[in-house]
């Protein structure tokens, strides 16, 4: 992991800037991967219960807002934790190569910041969709650093991913990448790509329905239109953030693992997910929801979590 060459600080808001996408303290980490932000939250009195990371998906308007349901609720028990991903949010969007080893080291770079806090004790992790490959990265990494992985809706249970979990690499198309950056329109197809039809279309696609979250529809055109924000939504579409052998990294897992999906919507295909399913240390929840299950039925979601939760000893 790349070190950090500077300590989290809070962050004291300026007018026009792009608005907290959940409540709690802001912070951020000057590192050598760049400038991170996360929010942080602790219950009245604190909590004996570890500390709680979530992480929000990978895609054109990726946000801590994507996890607001379950940190705000989380934030009345225990400490509490949402990371801005490199090149989403708050978090630094500079034109560079965001690949896999980028987002995994800002995994590790935030579990690090949470141990300086909490004494290294092991934590809870929660990731949503393509963020669910980087945190089993890390935690195949630092394995006793946590405490047990939720995952939601995560990639890397197509069926074909039987065929390529002993492969290296990505699946990255540096020819579609250069198409997408190439100066004469990588703004303008970004923005037609970040409109609001672009976004309520792609939405009703996670939900599978016109049921989706209308604060998150509003947070995701905000977030979309903050300067280079392109950069990271280009090389996650050119394929570079997507890893061949994550069914591997996925069965390389010891700790409890709990992973949740829907069946609606275009994000279904968990066909390899038959490989984990019978595994001791695996259990998997299916919700009548979307990809966004925690906000289509939160509280049907936060019972089964929690009950995951007090199983991990």
């Amino acid at each position: 992991m790349n070190e950090a060459v500077a300590t989290a600080s809070p962050v004291t808001w300026r007018s026009g800037d792009l608005p907290a996408p959940v409540s709690g303290q802001r912070h951020e980490i000057a590192s050598a991967i760049g400038r991170l932000t996360y929010y942080a939250a602790s219950p009245e009195g604190g909590s004996a219960l570890p500390p709680l990371l979530l992480l929000h998906s990978i895609n054109a308007a990726g946000s801590a807002y994507e996890v607001k349901p379950l940190y705000e609720y989380y934030r009345n028990t225990r400490d509490v934790y949402a990371l801005e991903l490199p090149g989403f949010g708050h978090s630094e969007r500079g034109p560079r190569k965001y690949t896999v080893r980028l987002m995994t080291d800002a995994v590790l770079l935030m579990l690090r910041e949470i141990h300086g806090v909490h004494g290294g004790a092991p934590i809870d992790a929660l990731a949503v969709s393509l963020s669910s490959e980087f945190l089993a990265r890390a935690i195949s990494e630092m394995p006793l650093a946590f405490r047990s992985a939720a995952l939601v809706s995560p990639t890397g249970f197509r069926a074909r991913a039987k065929a390529t979990k002993w492969r290296d690499g990505t699946r990255a198309m540096p020819w579609l990448h250069a198409v997408f950056e190439f100066p004469l329109w990588s703004r303008s197809l970004f923005r037609l790509l970040s409109s609001r039809p672009s976004i309520r279309f792609f939405l009703k696609k996670t939900w599978g329905s016109d049921n989706y979250d209308r604060g998150l529809f509003e947070y995701d055109y905000l977030t979309t239109h903050q300067p280079g924000a392109q950069h990271a939504p280009y090389y996650f579409v050119s394929g570079y953030l997507f890893s061949e052998d994550i069914l591997r990294v996925y069965h390389s897992l010891t700790l409890p693992v709990w992973m949740s999906h829907g069946v609606r919507g275009d994000f279904v295909n968990y066909g390899a997910k038959d490989s984990v399913q019978g595994r001791a240390n695996w259990s998997i929840d299916v919700f009548p929801t979307g990809a966004m299950p925690h906000f289509e039925a939160e509280a049907a979601f936060i019972a089964r979590y929690d009950a995951f939760l007090a199983s991990v000893e």
